[in-house]
């Protein structure tokens, strides 16, 4: 059964950007891609058909959640989460991992995994790199991620090198169970190395290397966005993208605004993923081809024009910003789903854009001007 391939399109000239196309068994995703986030098997207020009308090509489930509810059983009996959510294209799971960092105060991390209580009902449970291998398994993501630790920012260097090194004997462990288990539902599955090492350089080069060194068909770049300043996220990230191979693609994870996500493909990343788009779109914040507007503000009240004209999308171009501002304000449901399809249409057009944009040459002129109108405040 082949596993996951990537094929290098094209690099910018005046930058690290990349074009190429990564197959899985669910189809084609042409790179540099934005990937939605369905924590539970769902992108909040969105379809599936609405993911698939704004070209989505791989949607994100999470281990921590999934395993918790509906449970492995329901998924196992439905084929994987593939046939119980019905998206019949690629599906990444993460590991839990950054879940159990969020538990701080309910979580006891040691040499064999984490111990963590349950958000649903206080039930207490063991993550260990072997079970959330088999979960993920389970779950059937055609990519899934490492256990890894995700250090807090800021963090002593102590600490962050403590943490890597955990991270490192769990990526051992993961690859071992990995290896020695086969795919569940008749396609390849592919695993994922994860990257730590904190805001430290000579951390962070370290574990580029022993990632590398476990020949994955693609490697990650976690612990980042938690918190550190913007330049400190590309600083990092251009140093990963610099010691990780160049055949594989590259996964940054929780990132961004729009303008990070410009930035980071310049520097070499193809895959990104984050909460943002929803999460914000559901809080009124609208991310637009002009920049970024707050729709319970009243200067929208009586704006009569679409949403976005810039962007090629059903529901941005449909919907006035007078009636999308009227849908939240009254605290309708389909405010939510307006806002969350229309931000996610932007970033999956947004990259699709910087694809062109490198394949044409012109990459670092355009993400240049397109970084300062994304920023405006409207």
């Amino acid at each position: 059964m082949p596993a996951l391939q990537f094929q290098l399109l094209s690099t910018d000239i005046n930058s690290k950007a990349r074009a190429g196309k990564i197959t899985t068994d669910h189809g084609e995703i042409l790179t540099p891609i934005f990937m939605p986030v369905g924590t539970a098997g769902s992108v909040k207020a969105v379809t599936q058909q609405q993911l698939k009308e704004i070209n989505a090509q791989i949607i994100l489930g999470n281990t921590y959640h999934l395993y918790l509810r509906p449970g492995l059983d329901v998924l196992e009996q439905a084929g994987g989460l593939h046939k119980f959510n019905g998206w019949d294209k690629p599906i990444l799971t993460d590991s839990g991992g950054y879940q159990v960092f969020s538990l701080a105060g309910t979580r006891k991390i040691s040499e064999e995994g984490v111990m963590f209580q349950s958000h649903i009902d206080g039930s207490k449970h063991l993550f260990t790199p072997e079970k959330v291998m088999d979960i993920q398994r389970s779950i059937g993501a055609d990519i899934i991620m490492a256990f890894d630790e995700c250090p807090p920012y800021p963090s002593e260097y102590a600490y962050a090198e403590k943490s890597m090194h955990l991270t490192h004997r769990w990526l051992d462990r993961c690859f071992e169970q990995f290896n020695a288990t086969s795919n569940k539902y008749g396609y390849a599955q592919n695993l994922f190395p994860i990257v730590q090492g904190s805001t430290f350089a000579d951390l962070r080069k370290q574990s580029c290397e022993f990632a590398s060194s476990k020949n994955a068909t693609g490697n990650a770049i976690g612990g980042l966005s938690v918190g550190e300043p913007d330049d400190m996220l590309y600083e990092m990230c251009e140093l990963c993208c610099d010691n990780l191979p160049k055949e594989k693609p590259r996964y940054l994870m929780g990132v961004g605004t729009p303008w990070n996500i410009l930035e980071c493909i310049a520097l070499g990343i193809d895959m990104f993923d984050c909460v943002m788009p929803t999460r914000n779109g559901r809080n009124a914040m609208l991310f637009t081809s002009k920049g970024v507007i707050n729709i319970d503000n009243k200067k929208w009240e009586k704006d009569f024009s679409p949403i976005d004209d810039g962007i090629d999308s059903v529901i941005s171009n449909y919907y006035s910003k007078s009636y999308l501002r009227h849908l939240m304000k009254s605290k309708e449901i389909l405010g939510l789903t307006i806002a969350s399809v229309h931000n996610l249409a932007f970033y999956l057009h947004l990259v699709a854009e910087a694809r062109k944009h490198i394949l044409q040459g012109d990459f670092l002129s355009w993400k240049n001007e397109q970084v300062d109108i994304l920023k405006t405040r409207l």
